[in-house]
């Protein structure tokens, strides 16, 4: 009977929940002598997969049943990975690497997150070479008195505190 209130409800004829109260005995009545009249609904012919359909396009018995035992396999290994799926969890923690939680008194807490900490190591490791001696030598630099660093005729190719800048950024 759910089905036949899903209908009266979507036809607009009154709501499904109707059909079980007592004053509704005709209502009901009806739809059975009805349903009685014209018959068990038609079965929908089942549906062939996809797979099965080029399987029967192979006119080779023996590769069709070798590309049958493939598909099941896949289909095998694809339920596996949907078991595995609904059994993982994963955990996206976004708080940043090296940060410390600084609270005052009113406020909310908040991550303060050191220059150094956000740096990766290929980062670090660029700007340790951009300021190191044998570096700049190889490149016909040099690191002046005040941080500025220098090219071979002495003019500034960075400003001055540019390499203490960087060192301070890595913390050395």
């Amino acid at each position: 009977m759910p089905t036949i209130g899903r209908l009266v409800e979507a036809v607009g004829i009154m709501k499904g929940r109707a059909l079980y109260n007592a004053q509704s005995a005709d209502y009901k009545a009806l739809i059975e002598a009805w349903a009685a009249y014209a018959g068990p609904p038609s079965q929908k012919p089942p549906k062939t997969l996809a797979s099965h359909e080029y399987l029967m396009r192979i006119e080779d018995p023996a590769i069709r049943s070798i590309m049958q035992s493939i598909i099941a396999e896949r289909d095998k290994l694809k339920a596996q990975l949907n078991v595995l799926k609904s059994h993982t969890q994963v955990t996206v923690d976004r708080r940043p690497l090296g940060a410390t939680v600084v609270s005052s008194p009113g406020a909310q807490p908040v991550a303060v997150v050191t220059t150094a900490a956000q740096l990766t190591p290929s980062e670090r490791e660029a700007l340790q070479k951009a300021v190191s001696a044998e570096y700049l030598a190889d490149r016909g630099l040099k690191e002046g008195s005040h941080g500025e660093i220098l090219n071979e005729r002495g003019r500034t190719v960075f400003e001055v505190g540019f390499a203490r800048a960087v060192r301070k950024i890595l913390g050395d």
